[in-house]
């Protein structure tokens, strides 16, 4: 008898249908999985066989054949354990086939049939919905996940014996429902406040127009000046992510791996901080099969590089184009694969291998050519793709000391709101999100500048010999701080303030 069983692959970050096809014949008894399968896949036939058989049901003893079609898509991982097993019954009688249509199954099998996590299943469940399929049979711990979407009924397995017994009716499993949407519940503690850093007032203002417009920032200065925590404190005065967001960003962890088991929905933007010896691939993505890199699961946040000139010269220039184009495409042998990198690049870094050029107290031991090369690690063309380039000094003792804390990263967050609410209305009908998603024609068209300014901008690209994109960038930036100030115009004082934050030569 022949069965088919509808289940899913996942290429990229999308879904597609995957038909689970099982023939018995007769012959020598065996299981046979055919359709580009890895090896993971094919080891589903002993997984499938014991779980069936310690559930109380019947494997049969003869040829079975697995067919995943399309045949040309790579079937990767344990997922198609749980359709192969249905499929069997149904091709063993056990099961009637009328009783999966309009059905879409995933999940790995234990051998003693229990049904165990998966990823990628939000957007399996994305994928059912879109395609007009109206119930999804799921792990039972991955339920809350696929519940995310709305409109889909989800049934949570447990074990291959309670789906038996629920496609045979004698004993149904109720759907799971949401007693309470994720996205209402109370967002987490955020780890750091801006209110705890001492003084860098002129820091936390580029930072709060860097959060307000999107855009990417630099900051430079000696060791200990606090540097780290305040690019750790970033995520407190980033704008709440709306629900598409949330679920932009969860869908990329759930294939990835990295979804909390208490967490279905990913509330906070991402904040990821990789090491100095991550390889190129682990930042950008990519592996045989290619899979999403540090870039990706920093998508709608921000990606973190401590001591940026350690990091490898490759692995930094493989950002230049994501952080231009908003996503990465990888290519490989079997296709070419794209995954989403909208994030805020922040770095951090010394002026010199010591850390001390230019500090008041404590004497630079390096020479000229050593800070000159160690400086040069970063390209100029990844420098002039950073909008906000800010000095962060040795803070006094005296402000170390005082007992007053600073402004609350909850007041700077609700102007950094107010700034995005602006630019959601000015973006309304086109795909961008901020300020720093503009391209030349939005900057044309949205940018324009006063006489005064224009002048202003002519003598600073020739005294600063700023390259086109940094002309583009400063008007970005400028409209971003005129957001802030709540200004429908970019005045003079705001592309003063933008102007300051380009680079100073280097040593």
């Amino acid at each position: 008898m022949l069965a088919k069983v509808t289940s899913c692959a996942l290429v990229g970050l999308e879904g597609v249908l995957v038909d689970v096809e099982v023939d018995t014949s007769r012959g020598l008894p065996s299981l046979v999985i055919v359709g580009l399968p890895d090896v993971a896949v094919k080891e589903s036939s002993e997984r499938v066989r014991a779980a069936i058989k310690n559930s109380g049901l019947v494997f049969p003893g003869k040829r079975i054949t697995v067919n995943l079609a399309p045949a040309d898509i790579r079937k990767a991982g344990p997922a198609y354990d749980l359709p192969i097993a249905v499929g069997v019954l149904i091709a063993s009688e056990q099961v009637w086939p009328q009783q999966v249509e309009g059905a879409l199954f995933i999940g790995e099998l234990s051998l003693d049939g229990s049904v165990r996590h998966v990823n990628g299943i939000l957007p399996v469940a994305a994928l059912a919905h879109q395609q007009g399929i109206p119930r999804v049979f799921v792990p039972a711990c991955d339920a809350p996940e696929a519940a995310l979407i709305d409109g889909l009924e989800v049934i949570p397995v447990e074990s291959v014996g309670q789906l038996a017994a629920h496609l045979q009716g004698l004993r149904a499993v109720p759907p799971y429902g949401r007693d309470l949407d994720p996205s209402s519940l109370p967002l987490p503690p955020y780890a750091a406040d801006f209110a705890e850093i001492k003084g860098q007032e002129h820091v936390k203002r580029a930072l709060e127009v860097a959060a307000a417009g999107g855009h990417n920032c630099l900051l430079t200065g000696p060791p200990g000046a606090g540097k780290t925590l305040l690019a750790r404190s970033m995520p407190s005065i980033l704008p709440t992510m709306t629900v598409d967001e949330s679920l932009e960003v969860t869908k990329i962890y759930s294939i990835a791996g990295l979804l909390p088991e208490d967490t279905p929905l990913i509330r906070h933007r991402p904040f990821r901080a990789p090491h100095h010896s991550i390889s190129h691939a682990g930042l950008v993505g990519g592996g045989n099969w290619p899979r999403p890199g540090e870039i990706s699961l920093a998508h709608r946040g921000v990606l973190f590089l401590d001591e940026l000139p350690e990091f490898g010269t490759r692995t930094l220039e493989g950002m230049r184009q994501p952080l231009e184009d908003r996503h990465v495409s990888i290519a490989r042998a079997a296709g070419t694969l794209t995954f989403p990198a909208n994030f805020m690049f922040i770095a951090e870094m010394n002026p010199c291998p010591c850390g001390y050029y230019g500090d008041p107290v404590r004497e630079c031991t390096c020479s000229m050519q050593t800070i000159s090369r160690y400086q040069k690690r970063i390209s100029g063309p990844l420098l002039d793709r950073i909008d906000i380039h800010v000095e962060v000094p040795r803070v006094d003792v005296e402000k170390l000391t005082a007992d007053r804390l600073g402004e609350r990263s909850e007041a700077i967050r609700a102007r950094v709101e107010e700034a995005r609410a602006v630019q959601r209305k000015r973006f309304a009908d086109t795909p961008l999100s901020s300020n720093a998603d503009m391209g030349p024609t939005e900057v044309r068209a949205i940018c324009q500048l006063s006489e005064d300014g224009r002048a202003l901008v002519k003598a600073a690209m020739q005294q600063l010999g700023m390259s086109a994109r940094a002309f583009h960038r400063i008007l970005k930036l400028a409209r971003t701080i005129a957001d802030l100030a709540g200004s429908e115009r970019i005045e003079t004082p705001h592309l003063a303030e933008a102007i300051q934050y380009r680079p100073r030569r280097m040593a």
